[in-house]
């Protein structure tokens, strides 16, 4: 049983660091501290009654068919729209970015070779800003779809959200080195992809906002 949860488990990292399968559970949110539940529930299935259970921890994945709400299709159909493009507070929290296929390799590694009764942190080793990122999905579309202005000027600093954690960062030695998992897909290549996908794909997007 593969459990897939997510680094936000372990609370918020300054400028340095990585979290590690060994750093404290230190949830911040009501959302990440359900998805800490559920990790430890996992885990005690395995120890008592001997499910045969592995835990995975994930950054944040972007992709291909992810919900239009989600940052990085959010601000490529408000680039499309010519509408204000949200960033909370100054845009300067950190996130380490995960291709979505990279994901689904790794996931597929853990169950094929990964020890029951472990935990395997999974990362895309690709840290950027919020706004970075933002700035970079504007850049594309400008690239792709020309307007006559740079949409980058449609971003609007707003106010920051409840316990937003600062920097996440994954360190993904344990499944390196056990496992022999890497990331393949680099944030430049991969945001490129997932933009232009978007673009493409308007009947998909369109059909999940318009609620049919």
């Amino acid at each position: 049983f593969i459990h897939v949860s997510t680094d936000e488990v372990f609370g918020s990292l300054g400028a340095a660091g990585a979290f590690a399968e060994t750093t404290p559970y230190a949830p911040n949110s009501p959302y990440s501290s359900s998805k800490a539940g559920s990790d430890h529930l996992a885990r005690a299935w395995h120890h008592t009654y001997g499910l045969p259970v592995i835990v995975t921890n994930c950054s944040n994945n972007y992709g291909p068919y992810q919900f239009p709400e989600k940052l990085i299709p959010l601000v490529a159909l408000k680039c499309l729209a010519g509408e204000a493009i949200p960033v909370y507070g100054k845009g300067e929290n950190v996130r380490d970015w995960l291709f979505v296929e990279d994901h689904v390799d790794a996931l597929l590694c853990v169950l094929r070779t990964g020890e029951p009764g472990e935990t395997y942190n999974i990362g895309g080793e690709s840290e950027v800003t919020n706004l970075e990122a933002v700035k970079t999905v504007c850049s594309i579309v400008d690239e792709i779809k020309p307007a006559h202005t740079p949409r980058a000027q449609l971003i609007e600093y707003v106010a920051d959200r409840p316990g937003h954690d600062f920097r996440y960062a994954m360190d993904i030695s344990k499944i390196r080195r056990e496992l022999d998992w890497r990331p393949q897909v680099t944030f430049a290549s991969g945001i490129r992809t997932t933009v232009e996908w978007y673009l493409q794909n308007q009947s998909w997007w369109q059909a999940i906002l318009d609620g049919s």
